[in-house]
């Protein structure tokens, strides 16, 4: 079973993570940001992979923290469940449109860490949350997760909508790239002969 639990720990947050890659897209999410909650759903349901998020963190501050090492833990979980990536699609690619927004996301299992984010919010806001900590969320997550990952919004002229295509062609893009390869037959899929 390729799954993972991570509990992380700081005097910030206190956050746990459990995935299954192979699951049915269930998930459940208690991290005290509700715009969050909602974009995380968006990821278990495209990507197929179970996802349980539960977070508490510095809210009375601000939601940065909480966020990012909400980001940071997935992940671990991710990077841990991935194992030596043998028979592994390794990249992954998806356009999303959601009405006038159309995102475009592209991931690779490459072993190291990388983040190309190509979005202008057309507000800084959706409600309460920070589109700004979407990026330090995929920042936390690649970086931990040792993931290539280019994130670009095509167009959009609603915040929500621009939001909303990331996460799902994120976790379209993610499904695609770690399914098993049945050409690959357990091979690690790189000329390095690792990831």
């Amino acid at each position: 079973m390729r799954q993972a639990e991570v509990m992380r720990n700081t005097l910030e947050t206190s956050i746990t993570v459990r995935l299954e890659l192979d699951g049915s897209g269930q998930g459940k999410f208690a991290t005290g940001v509700p715009f969050l909650d909602h974009m995380l759903d968006q990821v278990a349901r495209h990507s197929l992979i179970d996802l349980h998020v539960e977070a508490k963190g510095d809210l009375h501050i601000d939601a940065h923290h909480t966020v990012e090492d909400i980001g940071i833990t997935i992940g671990q979980a991710l990077g841990k469940a991935l194992g030596d990536k043998k028979g592994l699609r390794r990249y992954g690619h998806a356009y999303v449109p959601l009405d006038e927004a159309l995102s475009r996301v592209v991931v690779d299992l490459s072993g190291r860490p990388g983040l190309a984010f190509k979005v202008d919010f057309t507000r800084a806001r959706v409600g309460a949350f920070d589109v700004d900590l979407i990026h330090e969320f995929f920042q936390g997550l690649v970086n931990h997760a040792l993931l290539t990952v280019h994130v670009d919004n095509l167009c959009g002229d609603n915040a929500h909508h621009q939001a909303e295509t990331i996460f799902k062609a994120f976790g379209r893009a993610l499904r695609m790239a770690v399914e098993n390869d049945p050409r690959g037959a357990g091979s690690i899929p790189s000329t390095k002969g690792s990831l």
